[in-house]
């Protein structure tokens, strides 16, 4: 019997095995398998079986083992995968990565074990200090094993493999293949239970408590709860008794001790009140237009358009029950984890058990227990994030993805750098069903799909419960009286907004969009800017830590007392942070609580869940926070937001700079005056006459779209080209930028179906101390419907250029439609 199998790995190929006759049985396709790959152990998936090996001439290794005992993928997911890697340019095997939770594979790794005194001798030699050979040594001497991964990462070097060969040879170190086990497992308790029927135990109390009269409180305290599951652990802690008073009560065959698995559950803090609420009839509309597809069995992508506070949240809710009804699954994914509890709650509140939970901030156990249970079939509802979308629902009968328009669904940090929203529809058209895509500020794409006649528009004009929109008001910094740099960064005007609203006992939300205390610090003397030695970015301080750090790389120094260039004592610090804003408002409001929402206050947790349980209940009178405070808050109490600086975003060198701020804006107006108490919006601002700020101002999304559209079409940007971003990164910046020069003589030859950029620096020049040098593509897609003309010059191009640059060994990675260009 043999299996195809491909590995998370940037190869193309799949590679044939031969099953053991004890593994037959479990081998299906779908499954992973741990098998032989080089000199390592890895963990594959199973494609294929076919009937004979590929190739007769190969020598056919067997693999290990069988890893699942259900597949982590079927037929319809088969074809998804396929695509995504297809689409985004990524192996097959890297791209069902995606289907399994993180931590779940078995690895080998190769692990360097030292003799310390003899590699400490051998540095003491005449070895020159800067080469390679003295800083592998002068690492190795600070460990006495350490894998070859690691020595790589922090020597930043690849080819270490010639050096460390004569070590071993002179027999300084020693190098060991480990197979590890899976870091996230099936978690078990032990349990303790009677092993005889009561009137036996009775019998052999009065033996038992002449014999060991220890073993008396164990025998009773288990014959207490015999109707329930004892942990072991807790019937120790009880009686006081030992382990090994437990076990003799084992041998004598009164009490046996079982494992028992264990459900991590992840429970949020946040909870709601089940209410009851009666349709409105554009609401009753859209989830009548929706179930036509469902019924049908009919895939159909809806762009569902309701301003901020219009109910969409149980219009999802209301169609979710109504698949739930015909034996259909339904998947939900929101764009970040600050979306999550209140949505969470309310799906729960309706669907108890049947819902799962997936996002980042749950524990790798939580995560693999949510995804077993899915895969299994007990949750038919499935929350969470981007990733969320790789669950293993079978019977998929409903895609929504709630603020469809959210850059958070790209994922741009690993491979495959796929957008869920894009994803979702594709995986919803493979199953059949209707994708419902959510928002108050539609993406230009999504918006332009529904004039293309590709999507059907649904409306949501009007808030629920007669509420109003809020009122909206921009305040120009520059003509507040006597303003000074050293001055407040919040107006006057706001500052009096917000005495009222504590006053009536009203909710306050802050956006300010920048964490930290302050932006930048710079010498007023040289003007020399304090900036991240691993990245082209400035500092940013932080008051709570009295630290600079690097919100790129996490690099963090002492404040300076003086500048580090010119000597200067003329520190000065500029632009505003979270921290910042939360310092002014205890100075101004002594009396009120203030909590601070961004990634440095809400990293522990279930400390966001706690933050909004409270806000909902009025403990706390302000939240302070970043973009996290813009999206899915739903709060009757909140009557006033107020926004720090308008500009955050408009100031950025990208394409999208515009539709960012609109959404933004548009989204954390939205927060205010969701009950019959009219809501209220200020935005600070130094240029009122913006084109974007008056029509958030004015609340006009279709004259926003009209006018970008047109901007979009004529610089040739998204909806109407394709987008790629190649991107070349080195330690060394000449090297990084000669790859990408030698790619480029490749690529240009497609010039005449594609627009091609030159290479130019990345507007980020230096990221994690690697340069960054980028060409961007733009395809037409009246001439290149699906792309296939963009993805085959890319990957032709990356042939030849394998096949003729001397630099080949600088990794090259390609982002199709990316979110940003910076």
């Amino acid at each position: 019997m043999y299996v195809n199998v491909v590995f998370p790995l940037p190869f193309r190929k799949s590679f044939t095995y031969s099953v053991p006759d004890e593994l037959r049985k479990q081998i299906q396709i779908g499954v992973r398998v741990a098998a032989p790959f080089g000199k390592r152990t890895l963990t594959g998936f199973v494609i294929e079986l076919p009937s004979k090996p590929n190739s007769e001439k190969e020598k056919i290794k067997k693999i290990y083992d069988v890893l699942d005992e259900l597949p982590v993928f079927d037929e319809v997911r088969t074809k998804f995968y396929f695509w995504l890697s297809e689409y985004y340019m990524c192996s097959y095997g890297e791209a069902l990565k995606l289907a399994v939770p993180a931590g779940t594979e078995i690895e080998s790794k190769k692990i360097i074990y030292t003799d310390v005194p003899a590699i400490e001798s051998i540095l003491q030699k005449n070895i020159k200090q800067n080469s390679n050979q003295y800083k592998i040594l002068k690492e190795l001497s600070r460990h006495n094993k350490i894998s070859f991964k690691q020595l790589k990462k922090i020597i930043k070097k690849k080819n270490i493999y010639s050096i460390i060969r004569t070590l071993t040879e002179k027999g300084v170190i020693s190098v060991i293949e480990e197979t590890a086990s899976p870091k996230v497992k099936v978690k078990t308790v032990k349990i303790v239970k009677l092993a005889l029927p009561l009137n036996e135990i009775y019998d052999r109390l009065a033996e038992i408590e002449l014999r060991a009269p220890k073993q008396v409180s164990v025998v009773l305290e288990a014959m207490n709860n015999r109707k329930k599951d004892l942990m072991l652990s807790e019937l120790l802690k009880k009686t006081k008794a030992s382990l090994s008073t437990v076990r003799s009560l084992e041998k004598k065959g009164i009490i046996k001790i079982c494992e028992k698995e264990i459900e991590r559950k992840y429970e949020d803090e946040y909870s709601e009140q089940i209410k009851q609420f009666t349709l409105t009839n554009a609401q009753n509309e859209a989830i009548n237009s929706v179930l036509q597809s469902v019924e049908q069995n009919k895939f159909e992508p809806y762009l569902f358009y309701g301003v901020t506070g219009s109910g969409k949240t149980q219009v999802y809710i209301e169609l979710i029950s109504k698949v739930l009804e015909r034996n259909k699954t339904a998947l939900l994914l929101v764009p970040e984890i600050s979306l999550t509890p209140q949505i969470t709650s309310r799906l729960i509140n309706n669907f108890g058990e049947a819902v799962s939970v997936i996002h980042s901030k749950m524990s790798a156990g939580e995560r693999f227990d949510s995804w077993r249970r899915i895969n299994s079939g007990k949750s038919k509802v499935v929350i969470g994030a981007r990733s969320a979308l790789f669950a293993p629902l079978k019977d998929i009968g409903l895609i929504i993805v709630d603020e469809e328009h959210d850059a958070s669904y790209k994922q741009s940090d690993s491979t495959p750098k796929y957008n869920a929203r894009d994803c979702a529809v594709v995986l919803a058209k493979l199953y059949n069903a209707p994708v419902v895509l959510g928002s108050a500020t539609p993406s230009l794409e999504s918006m332009y799909n529904v004039q293309d006649k590709k999507y059907k528009l649904l409306l949501l004009p009007e808030r629920v419960d007669n509420a109003n929109l809020p009122k909206i008001s921009l305040v120009n910094i520059k003509d507040q009286p006597h303003r000074k740099a050293s001055e407040s960064v919040i107006t006057k005007i706001l500052l009096d907004k917000i005495e009222d609203r504590l006053k009536k006992k009203e909710g306050v939300i802050i956006l300010q969009n920048r964490r930290g205390f302050s932006t930048q610090i710079y010498c007023t003397d040289c003007g020399e800017i304090e900036t991240c030695e691993n990245c082209a970015v400035p500092m940013v301080y932080h008051i709570n830590k009295n630290k600079l750090e690097c919100h790129y790389c996490g690099l963090t120094k002492k404040v300076p007392d003086a500048c580090n260039i010119c000597g200067s004592y003329s520190i000065k610090y500029f632009g505003t942070g979270t921290e910042r804003v939360e310092d002014e408002l205890e100075y101004f409001f002594p009396n009120a609580k203030i909590k601070r929402v961004d990634s440095d206050s809400v990293s522990r947790k279930n400390s966001l869940s706690q933050i909004l349980f409270n806000f909902s209940k009025g403990d706390i009178d302000i939240l302070v926070g970043t973009q996290m405070v813009s999206k899915g808050l739903d709060f009757s109490r909140v009557t006033l937001v107020g926004v720090i600086a308008a500009e955050t975003t408009l100031w950025l060198p990208d394409f999208r700079a515009d539709e960012r701020t609109f959404q933004l804006l548009t989204q954390v107006a939205g927060r205010s005056g969701r009950s019959t108490v009219p809501g209220e919006v200020i935005i600070q601002t130094y240029n009122e006459k913006n084109f974007t700020l008056q029509k958030v101002v004015q609340n006009d999304y279709q004259g926003f779209f009209q006018c970008e559209i047109k901007k979009r079409k004529e610089l040739h940007y998204p909806p109407f080209t394709r987008l790629a971003l190649i991107e070349s990164k080195d330690l060394n910046e000449s090297r990084a930028l000669n790859a990408l020069t030698d790619y480029y003589n490749q690529i240009s030859k497609y010039g005449k179906y594609l627009k091609i950029s030159p290479p130019t620096c990345a507007i980020l020049s230096k990221l994690k101390g690697f340069y960054r040098f980028q060409i961007l593509v733009k395809s037409d897609k009246k001439n290149d419907k699906g792309g296939f003309i963009l993805r085959k010059a890319i990957m032709d191009s990356y042939i030849e250029f394998n096949r003729k640059s001397r630099f080949k060994d600088i990794k090259l990675l390609f982002d199709i439609d990316p979110q940003s260009i910076i």
